[in-house]
């Protein structure tokens, strides 16, 4: 398992400020966070293959994780969940966005491995913290709270994109309303993607 630290990695755990960790970054810089990519570039901090998970931290350190259109490249999405979890302190928290399978564009990218809709971290949850809809609970022993979730709805075109502005005002009001929308009008007004903002569960610290 090879990775590339290109930063002192141990000075900034053992650093009293949070650490935030930016999972794919690709070619941007994200000031104040350590990069990981696969790539490897200018502005990247340490290079790694995250299906391999994050062994190069340890666990309960990192404060804050951001991953923006990453898992949906992810072979082993249960694996990187897994470590996630356990690099996270126990009041850490994962700031996620990945694709909604309605979103048309998804299939346009031949690196993407899987698609996610409004339940997918819930299988994750215990099921009286669930939706109205239960998801089962007994594939995976790896336990998480949601925080918030909303569904983005965007568009690169200008009229269709200030109609789902307030589409998706109404349709984030309330959870029954983002589970009746992906029942029976995904299809028909398609979401661009997914926000979770989720902690590790306390029984798994």
């Amino acid at each position: 398992m090879s990775y590339n630290i290109k930063i002192d990695l141990d000075k900034i755990v053992k650093d009293s400020k949070p650490l935030i960790i930016e999972l794919g970054c690709g070619q941007k810089p994200v000031d104040g966070r350590v990069t990981i990519d696969i790539v490897d570039q200018a502005n990247v901090d340490i290079v790694a293959d995250i299906e391999q998970g994050l062994p190069f931290l340890p666990d309960n350190s990192v404060d804050e994780i951001h991953s923006r259109s990453v898992l949906e490249h992810i072979d082993n999405f249960e694996f990187l969940m897994r470590e996630i979890i356990r690099v996270l302190k126990p009041d850490g928290k994962a700031y996620i966005f990945v694709p909604h399978f309605s979103n048309p564009y998804y299939y346009s990218d031949y690196t993407h491995k899987r698609l996610f809709g409004l339940y997918t971290f819930y299988y994750f949850v215990e099921s009286k913290k669930q939706l109205k809809r239960k998801v089962p609970t007994f594939y995976t022993d790896m336990r998480i709270n949601i925080i918030s979730k909303k569904l983005v709805f965007r568009s690169p075109f200008w009229l269709s994109k200030q109609m789902k502005k307030l589409f998706s005002f109404f349709i984030n009001l309330h959870s029954s309303v983002m589970e009746f929308y992906e029942l029976h009008l995904c299809y028909i007004f398609p979401c661009d993607g997914i926000e979770i903002v989720f902690t590790p569960d306390e029984k798994e610290k």
